[in-house]
């Protein structure tokens, strides 16, 4: 494989991610989105999240965006302040190379520094078994699934939860 380089996200690199998660949202049952949102958009969903300090990370081959992943807010709610949820979305061709595995890696890291203490995977489609085996992989447990949640393409998916504790976990209080 070329050299990857995991980096934070930019603005400049947010043409790459909506075309990413575009094609994610038209072929794909990891998001339940049916619509793919345009750069305006992906730019205002960005922004949200750089204005949260939530960290957002691209994979990179050769310069080129091939991936990126990023964590939010669980639920909007206070008491939900050191739970953050994953999402990570690759280019089709890139899938099965490790650069998913690379990128939540990165993340969990991330989000434990920035003192985070649980992450949630709401994985779309439980057929998902890329991403639920690279959740396994980053020490994600299986929580339970939501069967025929969402409907796309004709058929109903389920929801895969999984969660995993980040630093400390739930073994300590928080430091804020």
């Amino acid at each position: 494989m070329q050299t990857l380089e995991i980096r934070p996200a930019a603005a400049a690199d947010l043409p790459a991610i909506t075309e990413i998660y575009e094609h994610a949202v038209r072929y794909g049952t990891a998001t339940f989105e049916l619509i793919p949102p345009d750069l305006d958009e992906m730019t205002r969903r960005f922004n949200v999240l750089m204005e949260g300090g939530f960290p957002y990370f691209v994979a990179a081959l050769e310069g080129r965006v091939v991936g990126y992943a990023y964590a939010g807010a669980y639920r909007p709610r206070p008491a939900y302040r050191f739970t953050v949820e994953n999402s990570v979305y690759l280019q089709p061709a890139i899938h099965r190379r490790g650069v998913g595995l690379k990128l939540l890696q990165r993340l969990i890291a991330e989000c434990e520094a920035r003192g985070y203490r649980q992450m949630i995977a709401v994985i779309g489609d439980s057929a998902n078994a890329g991403s639920i085996g690279v959740h396994t992989k980053c020490g994600f447990q299986m929580i339970g699934t939501h069967p025929d949640v969402g409907f796309k393409f004709g058929r109903w998916l389920d929801t895969v939860m999984m969660q995993r504790a980040l630093g400390a976990g739930g073994t300590t209080l928080p430091a804020g």
